[in-house]
């Protein structure tokens, strides 16, 4: 059942200059959403998010596994259950990296990306997606024609906006340069961010706030390690104990731990998880227009979501935090 005051509490943004407001937390689908996992329980998620909010759920055509089953999965839950709720949603894909095999079906030529958007409107059913990325930067293919296939995705009627993932300044800004040249709307750019990876802080923050960009950040919590989950181990159902997750044991080492559990104390003073303060940090980033959090049941997201009613980071809370995890940017 769809809450009635499902937009009561969330925040909403807008989107670098565009008319596009996004809400404070998105939800992302790239892990838990594959064949092998529980589709009754991927759907107890999405409903749970939307009566909280969220209204963006994003994809790329390669999440799964298999590549493609995300897309397939949420098009299921979205015909079968917010199917009339399309016009209040905000659906996102992307391409960029190995979908099928040959040497179309990875990188950022035309015929990639034009024939990857095709097959994810296939799979979700529907007409158009919200946002079309670029996933990753193609060493080999020129930035104009990769540009000008997001260009083409819009005109085209199959995305009402566009993006890009993992862009370096630089190459942020040569892709706007052009996209700006052709009226296209590139309103929002997708890097990892949190407080392991401070990467954007070293000039794309500045870079977005400059050609005003917006972003929503992917892996806030570090796979999950910016939770309590592995304060006394790893759980056998977490996700760096499955194969093939880019979260494994190994990278778990004993400094990262100790660094959790001293992140750990500033949150439980601030009376709140270490989950929904790592999700406060990212987004105390002007620059941030949203957090995309991965989840595997709905508890996940209503703890999450609940960061909204707690107060913002003091100056001393800020500098204790940056004392344990460096800030990459001189002030």
């Amino acid at each position: 059942m769809i809450s009635e005051t499902r937009y009561d509490n969330m925040k909403y943004n807008h989107c670098g200059q565009s008319g596009l407001k996004l809400p404070a937390v998105s939800l992302g689908l790239w892990h838990n959403w594959g064949d092998n996992d529980s589709f009754e329980m991927a759907t107890q998620m999405v409903l749970k998010a939307f009566n909280l909010g969220i209204t963006h759920f994003d994809l790329a055509n390669n999440y799964g596994p298999p590549p493609g089953a995300a897309e397939r999965n949420f098009g299921r839950i979205l015909k079968k259950q917010l199917g009339s709720y399309r016009d209040e949603l905000i659906i996102s894909s992307k391409a960029g990296y190995d979908m099928w095999s040959g040497p179309y079906g990875n990188w950022g030529s035309r015929k990639s990306l034009l024939a990857s958007l095709d097959q994810s409107l296939k799979r979700i059913g529907i007409d158009y997606v919200d946002i079309f990325y670029h996933h990753r930067p193609d060493p080999e293919t020129p930035l104009e024609e990769t540009m000008m296939a997001l260009d083409q995705a819009v005109k085209s009627g199959k995305a009402l906006y566009v993006g890009v993932s993992r862009y370096s300044p630089l190459q942020t800004k040569k892709a706007a340069s052009i996209l700006k040249s052709q009226g296209t709307p590139f309103i929002i750019h997708q890097p990892r961010y949190n407080l392991f990876e401070r990467e954007p802080e070293n000039g794309l923050f500045e870079t977005l706030t400059e050609e005003r960009i917006g972003c929503i950040v992917f892996s806030p919590l570090a796979q999950g390690l910016l939770t309590a989950k592995y304060l006394s181990g790893i759980p056998a159902d977490s996700r760096a104990s499955k194969p093939g997750q880019f979260l494994t044991t190994d990278s778990i080492t004993s400094e990262k731990l100790d660094i959790v559990k001293r992140l750990n104390q500033i949150a439980l003073v601030r009376d709140q998880s270490l989950a929904q303060m790592s999700i406060q940090w990212v987004l105390r980033q002007e620059a941030v227009t949203s957090a995309l959090i991965g989840a595997s049941k709905p508890t996940q997201v209503e703890e999450i979501v609940r960061i909204l009613d707690y107060p913002e980071f003091t100056q001393e809370e800020l500098k204790q935090i940056d004392d344990i995890v460096p800030c990459l940017v001189e002030t």
